[in-house]
């Protein structure tokens, strides 16, 4: 049994859901979404909320049940208080700057690398060093996000690159005489 998609999906303040066979549909003060979940789990409109459940007992259907629990918790909590992730930038001259819809990065190379923001994501650098990924869509967030970090990865010896915000790199000590 799974134990997060036995739990119901409460629809938080302001937020209308609305579930047509597969589809959960749901609008709110950020923006609406929807998703089509898989033929192999059933989902419901009930007084405590929407609940997904497997249509039998096989082991698909049972390993995509709390999965789709999730994505449709993810798509209510995303209409209603939306996503973000937050990089850092360390290194001599590295910087970050928006230009337009554009996010241009300073990261060592010979030129800028330009990353164009796709439609429904908010890109912001409140310091040069910091970017500031936000969204309604928790895929496309981390996915905007991983794409930024990927141009210049956190390296062991210095610790310079982009980074998230929380997260620890492991420090090499480097060559001794």
């Amino acid at each position: 049994m799974s134990r997060i998609g036995k739990k119901p999906i409460g629809v938080p303040a302001g937020v209308t859901a609305n579930v047509e066979g597969q589809t959960v549909t749901a609008k709110g003060p950020k923006g609406e979404l929807k998703v089509v979940l898989d033929d192999e789990v059933s989902v419901a409109m009930g007084e405590d909320g929407i609940t997904v459940s497997p249509r039998d007992e096989s082991k698909v259907a049972r390993s995509k049940w709390g999965m789709s629990r999730t994505i449709v918790q993810n798509i209510m909590t995303g209409v209603s208080d939306g996503f973000s992730k937050n990089l850092e930038i360390s290194g001599v001259g590295y910087r970050a700057a928006m230009q337009g819809k554009n996010l241009q990065l300073a990261l060592g190379f010979s030129h800028d690398v330009v990353y164009e923001v796709p439609e429904g994501i908010t890109v912001a650098t409140p310091k040069p060093t910091e970017i500031s990924v936000t969204g309604i869509d928790k895929q496309l967030v981390g996915q905007v996000a991983a794409e930024i970090r990927k141009y210049r990865g956190p390296e062991p010896y210095k610790g310079k690159g982009v980074r998230y915000a929380n997260e620890t790199i492991f420090r090499k000590e480097g060559k001794k005489k």
